[in-house]
């Protein structure tokens, strides 16, 4: 065993047993970071304007601060990004996290010098777990590589921005600089494809151990060093053990990546995002990620089914449910307020708090009102995948409202496949079955006859990816939109469907 492997395992260790202090005190630590979250912000502008210096309790919170999107937030943030300080948080912040998607352009998400340490040290801590829980250290004597965004930054009014990977990619430990792939150089190329052809360049014939990224461009990175070796990838990199992604669900990936690798490898899910790292994955054979309580940022909960009323409940982690659907609310130590984040989440244990992520709380179909989510479509994939021998690559689902002649509505899923199934019609039929089993809205638009059963659209070998090249989000970070309420997606993919 190698001397960095030896510290690898003295320090996850340690930090283990840091991690299970507020593990075991879930309560009184989301109090702690409350009320420090308050203390610290009360004199700012969005303090002052809420009474900060009156809340004391999270009833208090409720009354001051009412729960707002980017959009709703934006007049504050505009004025940070004009340069000015204690605005939403003390000073200014260290970076912007620059993404799009909102309806008036891109969004500029405040970063603290606090708030992204916390991002750096829980993907150091989620990898520290690994290797506390297995004891296998020799990931860190290998190389590793993280499918990211550009490091370069810009610069605006004396605040640096950029992509958020492109940022974490600056605070990279000293000890995992000379592990670390690729190349500065090669991070920085903005074309994704001819980044993915350096990157295979750089890492044929290295000893890759670690691989991270969104599920979808990491196959992408496999099929190109399949098809320059012409070998599996656990043939290529024969230690390579561990895979780590984020952003989306994995499962209905895992077939196709075997058959690339050849082998089962372990995996650990991430979930960050711009405005915060909020849980990873802590055992590698129980579900779910654990909610990370202890980083500078203050929860709430409120129902999805109940989130567009105009007052909705919002809980905290002492009262929520297993099993139920939430969308997540946060306040953070980078000045975000009672902020809307989009996803929604499921609780799968409430001791430790551990959650999965089961959509966008604007994601969803219900143009019949079932409301169907993404958690309950990529989980009916799976099943679908595991009773017949088919591979998919990926997929998107969109409501049929008016289809041609008589027919009656249905749910169109577009799915690109690795291999095909040998019995279509039995893959359609898992998929309708799971779909109806989780869903009883479903169920009864199904027996009502009011929608007939989903129907597959094949999409073309390289489909979704022109489709995302088509959007201006091909690669990094970006995801491809599991299911929408409307045709958008399904317009731009049903240019790529097989002929």
């Amino acid at each position: 065993m190698s001397l960095k492997s030896v510290a690898a395992r003295i320090f996850a260790r340690i930090i283990f047993k840091r991690t299970q202090k507020w593990v075991e005190n879930p309560i009184e630590t989301q109090k702690k970071v409350f009320n420090h979250l308050i203390k610290e912000a009360k004199n700012t502008k969005f303090g002052l304007d809420h009474e900060f210096e009156t809340i004391r309790t999270h009833s208090d919170f409720v009354q001051k601060v009412p729960i707002r999107d980017y959009e709703a937030l934006k007049g504050y943030v505009e004025q940070v990004v004009a340069g000015q300080e204690d605005i939403l948080w003390p000073g200014k912040p260290a970076y912007f996290a620059k993404t799009s998607g909102t309806t008036s352009g891109a969004k500029f998400i405040p970063i603290t010098k606090a708030s992204i340490e916390h991002q750096v040290e829980a993907s150091r801590n989620a990898i520290l777990n690994y290797i506390h829980e297995t004891g296998r250290t020799s990931i860190v004597d290998g190389k590793m590589i993280f499918l990211q965004g550009s490091p370069e930054l810009s610069e605006k009014n004396g605040i640096k921005f950029g992509r958020l990977s492109g940022i974490s990619a600056h605070y990279v430990p000293a000890y995992l600089q000379k592990n670390r792939l690729p190349s500065w150089e090669t991070n920085c190329i903005e074309d994704w494809e001819t980044k993915v052809d350096k990157i295979v360049e750089e890492t044929i014939e290295e000893d890759m151990r670690v691989i991270a990224g969104i599920p979808s461009w990491v196959q992408m990175y496999f099929e190109r060093l399949k098809a320059v070796s012409g070998k599996k990838i656990g043939d290529l990199f024969e230690k390579f053990e561990l895979f780590i992604y984020g952003g989306v669900n994995y499962e209905p990936y895992r077939a196709a990546f075997e058959e690339l690798i050849g082998r089962k490898v372990a995996s650990i899910e991430l979930f960050p995002a711009s405005e915060g790292f909020f849980a990873y994955q802590d055992r590698q054979n129980v579900k779910g990620m654990l909610l990370l309580l202890n980083s500078g940022i203050f929860y709430e909960f409120v129902k999805a089914d109940e989130f567009f009323e105009d007052h909705p409940k919002r809980i905290t982690i002492e009262d929520v449910e297993l099993g139920v659907n939430y969308a997540m609310v946060i306040s953070t130590n980078a000045g975000l307020w009672a902020y809307d984040l989009g996803d929604t989440v499921q609780f799968i244990s409430l001791d430790p708090y551990r959650i999965i992520v089961s959509g966008r709380i604007k994601h969803f179909i219900s143009a019949f009102g079932e409301h169907v989510i993404a958690k309950e479509v990529e989980y009916a994939m799976e099943e679908a995948i595991k009773e017949t021998d088919a591979q998919v690559q990926e997929f998107s689902v969109a409501p049929q409202i008016t289809p041609e002649g008589n027919e009656l509505p249905y749910h169109e899923w577009f799915i690109e496949f690795v291999k095909k199934p040998a019995d279509m019609k039995k893959f359609v039929i898992c998929l309708d079955r799971s779909l109806q089993e989780q869903n009883s809205y479903y169920l009864d638009l199904i027996q009502g006859k009011i929608l007939q059963p989903l129907k597959i659209t094949s999409v073309r070998k390289g489909g979704f990816k022109a489709y995302m090249k088509s959007v201006g989000k091909l690669g990094g970070q970006n995801k491809v939109q599991r299911l929408a309420n409307d045709r958008k997606v399904a317009e731009g993919l049903e240019k790529q469907k097989e002929n």
